[in-house]
């Protein structure tokens, strides 16, 4: 069944509910949410720009130097969420996911949430984007 135009979330309140999805989430997993977040929707490619996210313990570690300790642990629990992540995405967007990739920085306290949407054109059976020529 094609999905109409008006059927489909809004990209302001599609990104809204996303940006409290994903806080939420990692509310739940590592105690304490970012207290910043702003999604960005465009074409295939939402991004979710977090900051301010380490915990009080993650801030300790990175004072006494252990950041690729604090690095690994995101990067754990980034995996840990990726499947709600991406369920969540999907469902304020009304759109599948491709990919899903996550970046995560110590100083300043940032981290980066991007979902490679399946363009329009596969999802409703039409012909693939024309890749181009890396040779032209």
């Amino acid at each position: 069944m094609q999905e109409s135009l008006d059927s489909r979330p809004l990209p302001g309140s599609a990104a809204a509910a996303i940006a409290r999805a994903i806080v939420q989430l990692l509310h739940e997993y590592t105690g304490r949410g970012p207290t910043r977040a702003r999604t960005h929707i465009d074409e295939d490619l939402v991004t979710v720009v977090l900051q301010d996210t380490l915990t009080m313990g993650e801030r300790s570690l990175v004072r006494d130097g252990k950041i690729e300790l604090v690095l690994a642990m995101r990067k754990a629990f980034q995996d840990t969420m990726a499947s709600k992540m991406v369920a969540a995405v999907e469902e304020h967007t009304g759109r599948r996911v491709h990919a899903f990739l996550s970046a995560n920085n110590v100083e300043p306290d940032t981290a980066v949430e991007c979902f490679v949407l399946v363009p329009r054109n596969l999802e409703d059976g039409r012909a693939p984007m024309q890749e181009l020529d890396s040779d032209a």
